[in-house]
C-alpha cells in the first residue's frame, strides 16, 4: 500500500484535532473509523479525530509539540498502515497481547503504545510466526533497529517493552530476555524556572481560568494530566487538601491546597460555575492537555522567558523549590506520588542551594 497518509495538529470549530488526510483506500477508512470520536469532514476532504494523548500516541505524534502558524504536519511512518500489513500468521498474537493487557488493567496509554510497537515488530517479521522466534533473533532484531532503523534508545525502550511483554507475560517464557540489554538512556536533571521566572510567568497570565491551571500545577506539584482530570468533589477546602484521583500508576494520592490560592480559587468557582471538572471547555467537558500546554507556551513568550521548558517544568520547580527552602524528601515523595525515592532524589542534584553561594576563585582575584 503506498498511500501518503499525513497527519496535521489543528484547531477545528474551536477544538484542538488531527486532521488525517489520505488517498481514497476502503481499509484504511475502516480503521479511521475504529478510532473514538472520528470524523468525516466533507468541505474539507478529510478525517479528523479529537487531540488526546491517546491519539498523538497512536498517530506517533510527540505530546508537547506546538504546531507551527500552518499546522504541524508529519508524515506517517504509519502505525496504521504497518497494522495492517500484519500477517494473517500473527494477528492473534497482537490480539492476546491486547487482552492480557486489558485483564492486567493496564492504562488506556499503555495499551495503545504496546499495541503499535508490537504490530510493527510484527510487520517486520512478516510470515515468520512470533512463536517461533528465539533469543538470538530477538537480539537481532534489536541490533537491527539501532542500526539500521538508528532508532533512539526511548522507543528501542518502548518497543522493547511490548515485545517483553509478549513472550513472557503472554507466553509465559519467564526470563526470556535476561540476557538481552536495554539501551542505556541519557541521564537527564529535570528541567526547572526559578522562583523569579514562575512569579513573572503567573504575572504574564491576565485569564483567570487559565492563570488558575498553572498556579496549580506549580503549587501543588500537579502533571498536565492530573490538572485537566481534577474535578469539583475533588477539592477539600475545610481540610486545605486536593484529592488527586487515579493519576499515574492509577495511584489516588492527597496534596496540600495552597493557602494563597483559596480565594482564586473561590471567585473562579462563582465566575465560571464548573459543572464536573475543575476546567471545562466552552461546549463543556475537561480541557484538553494539549490546550493547557499552549496556555503554558504563551505564558512563558509573553514573560519574555526564554527557557526549553515544558508545562512539566512547574511540577520539577516546584520539588526543587520545596528541597531549597528545606522540605525533607520522603515528604517531597509523598506529594509527588513517586513509588521509589531514587526518582525523587534526582531534585537533590538540582536544588544545591548552599552550592549556588560558594564563589570561584576567579571572583576573589
Amino acid at each position: 500500500m503506498q498511500n501518503n497518509i499525513t497527519y496535521t495538529q489543528e484547531v477545528f470549530e474551536g477544538k484542538p484535532v488531527i486532521m488525517i488526510r489520505f488517498k481514497y483506500d476502503p481499509r484504511l477508512v475502516d480503521e479511521v473509523k475504529k478510532i473514538p470520536g472520528s470524523k468525516w469532514i466533507q468541505k474539507l476532504k478529510c478525517w479528523y479525530v479529537p487531540d488526546t494523548q491517546e491519539n498523538r500516541l497512536l498517530f506517533e505524534m510527540p505530546d508537547s509539540v506546538e504546531p507551527s502558524s500552518d499546522g504541524l504536519e508529519q508524515k506517517a511512518e504509519a502505525p496504521m498502515r504497518e497494522l495492517m500489513k500484519v500477517d494473517e500468521v500473527n494477528k492473534p498474537a497482537l490480539n492476546a497481547l491486547m487482552e492480557s493487557m486489558i485483564l492486567k488493567g493496564y492504562s488506556k496509554n499503555t495499551q495503545r503504545t504496546y499495541y503499535y510497537e508490537f504490530a510493527q515488530f510484527l510487520y517486520i517479521l512478516g510470515k515468520y510466526d512470533a512463536k517461533k522466534m528465539d533469543e538470538e533473533k530477538i537480539r537481532s532484531y534489536f541490533l537491527y533497529c539501532a542500526e539500521e532503523l538508528q532508532m533512539k534508545g526511548g522507543q528501542i525502550n518502548s518497543r522493547y517493552s511490548a515485545v517483553k511483554f509478549y513472550y513472557e507475560q503472554v507466553l509465559g517464557r519467564r526470563k526470556f530476555f535476561i540476557d538481552l540489554p536495554r539501551p542505556k538512556m541519557p541521564s537527564q536533571l529535570p528541567k526547572h524556572i526559578s522562583t523569579r521566572d514562575v512569579k513573572k510567568l503567573f504575572d504574564a497570565v491576565t485569564n483567570t481560568k487559565h492563570a488558575l491551571m498553572l498556579k496549580l500545577c506549580y503549587g501543588m506539584g500537579l502533571r498536565v494530566s492530573e490538572i485537566v482530570n481534577l474535578k469539583v468533589k475533588d477539592i477539600d477546602s475545610g481540610n486545605m487538601q486536593v484529592l488527586i484521583e487515579q493519576a499515574k500508576g492509577k495511584k489516588d494520592r492527597y496534596v496540600n491546597l495552597p493557602e494563597s490560592i483559596l480565594e482564586d480559587l473561590r471567585n473562579y468557582y462563582k465566575e465560571f460555575r464548573p459543572v464536573k471538572y475543575l476546567f471545562e471547555g466552552q461546549s463543556g467537558g475537561k480541557y484538553s492537555i494539549r490546550s493547557v500546554q499552549y496556555i503554558f507556551k504563551g505564558a512563558m513568550t509573553k514573560a519574555k522567558i526564554n527557557k526549553d521548558v515544558g508545562i512539566h517544568g512547574l511540577r520539577h520547580s516546584f520539588a526543587t523549590h520545596l528541597l531549597e527552602n528545606g522540605t525533607d524528601i520522603s515528604f517531597i515523595q509523598s506529594l509527588l506520588g513517586h513509588n521509589d525515592i531514587k526518582t525523587t532524589m534526582k531534585y537533590v542534584k538540582v536544588a544545591q542551594k548552599n552550592l549556588k553561594n560558594i564563589k570561584s576563585p576567579l571572583d576573589c582575584l
